[in-house]
C-alpha cells in the first residue's frame, strides 16, 4: 500500500499477486507476530525478577545480554523468516490461486492470531523464569556444593530464552535452506561464543572475576539439563497446536504441503486435479467492490427511468 509497481505486460500480474502477494503477506504477518512473542517472552522475565527482588532495580541479566538480544542473537532468524519463508513453492501457488485468499481474509494477522502469539510469549516467560528459579534457588547446582549466584541464574535463564525463541521460529518456518539453518543455529552458537569471550575479557580486566561459562555453568550438568527441559516445555504447546490443526482442521496450504511431501500429486493424479479444480472455483476476492458496482448500476438505471417518466409531465405543464 506504500509502493508503486510497474509491470511490462498484464499477464505478469498473475505471478505478482498469486505468488509474491501470497508469500509477502504471510511472511510479514508471521514476522510481526513472532516479534510480539519473543519480546514479551524476554521482557516479562525482567519484570518477574523485579517483583521477586521487591523492585530493588537490580536486573537479573548483564547489560551486554540485553543489548545483544534484539541486535545480534535473535535478529537474523527473523530476517530469514521475512525474506525466505515459503509455505508452498511458486508453481503450486500458480496451480492453486485460491491460496491468495488467505491475504484478503486476513487469516494470519487477525486479533485471534496476534493474541495467541502474545499468550504464547506470556507462557514462555513464566516457564523460563519460574523453572530456573525453582531449580537454581538456594540449593547446590554443582558437585562441589556451590550455589548459583545472580549472574549464574541470569545467564542460565538467558540461555533458555535464546534456545526457546530460536526453536520456536524453526517450528514456525515451512521452508528451510542453508541460510535459515545458518541464521537460526548460528544465533544459538553465537551466544555460547560470546559467553566464552565475555568470560575471558572479564577475567583479564578483573582478577576476582570468573569465567561464567567455562568455569561455572558448563561443568554443571544441571545447566544443560535445565536448558533442554525448559526449551521442550516452552515449545510443547505450539507443537501440540500445529499438530492438532494439521490433523483435524487443516488449512489449504497444510493439505497441499502433505500432498507434495508424500508425492501424492504423482501417485494420484485424480486427487491432484480435484484439488486444483476446487482451488479454481469462483473466489470472494473483490466481493464488496462487485456489490457496490451493481448497486451503482441499479441506481443509475432507476434514476434514468425516473427522469424519463417525469419528462412528459414537465412538458404537459409547460404547454
Amino acid at each position: 500500500m506504500a509502493s508503486d509497481f510497474a509491470i511490462a505486460q498484464f499477464r505478469f500480474l498473475e505471478r505478482l499477486l498469486v505468488v509474491h502477494g501470497h508469500w509477502c503477506y504471510k511472511r510479514i504477518a508471521q514476522m510481526i507476530c513472532y516479534f510480539f512473542y519473543k519480546n514479551i517472552a524476554f521482557g516479562l522475565t525482567i519484570f518477574y525478577f523485579e517483583a521477586f527482588a521487591a523492585f530493588s532495580g537490580q536486573s537479573v541479566y548483564v547489560d551486554w545480554y540485553m543489548l545483544l538480544f534484539n541486535v545480534v542473537l535473535t535478529s537474523l532468524p527473523v530476517i530469514s523468516l521475512g525474506v525466505f519463508e515459503q509455505d508452498v513453492d511458486s508453481e503450486v501457488c500458480l496451480q492453486f490461486p485460491a491460496l491468495y485468499q488467505q491475504g484478503p481474509k486476513n487469516l494470519f494477522f487477525d486479533w485471534s492470531r496476534i493474541i495467541g502469539w502474545m499468550v504464547n510469549g506470556l507462557y514462555t516467560s513464566l516457564i523460563i523464569f519460574f523453572l530456573n528459579i525453582i531449580i537454581f534457588y538456594d540449593q547446590a547446582f554443582r558437585s562441589g556444593g556451590q550455589t548459583a549466584d545472580m549472574t549464574a541464574v541470569g545467564t542460565a535463564m538467558f540461555t533458555c530464552i535464546i534456545w526457546a525463541v530460536n526453536c520456536q521460529i524453526a517450528l514456525t518456518m515451512s521452508h528451510f535452506t542453508w541460510i535459515q539453518h545458518l541464521f537460526v543455529w548460528g544465533s544459538v552458537t553465537t551466544w555460547y561464543v560470546f559467553l566464552v569471550f565475555y568470560g575471558e575479557l572479564s577475567s583479564a580486566l578483573d582478577e576476582n572475576a570468573f569465567k561464567i561459562l567455562t568455569e561455572v555453568l558448563a561443568p554443571a550438568p544441571i545447566y544443560w539439563i535445565t536448558t533442554l527441559l525448559v526449551t521442550i516445555v516452552c515449545n510443547l504447546p505450539y507443537l501440540a497446536h500445529i499438530s492438532f490443526q494439521r490433523s483435524f482442521n487443516p488449512m489449504d496450504h497444510h493439505v497441499i504441503q502433505e500432498i507434495k511431501y508424500y508425492k501424492r500429486d504423482i501417485e494420484d493424479r485424480h486427487m491432484w486435479k480435484r484439488e486444483r479444480s476446487k482451488a479454481r472455483q469462483e473466489t470472494k476476492i473483490g466481493f464488496t467492490a462487485r456489490v457496490d458496482a451493481k448497486i451503482r448500476l441499479l441506481k443509475g438505471r432507476l434514476q434514468k427511468k425516473y427522469s424519463l417518466m417525469s419528462a412528459p409531465s414537465v412538458i404537459s405543464q409547460q404547454t
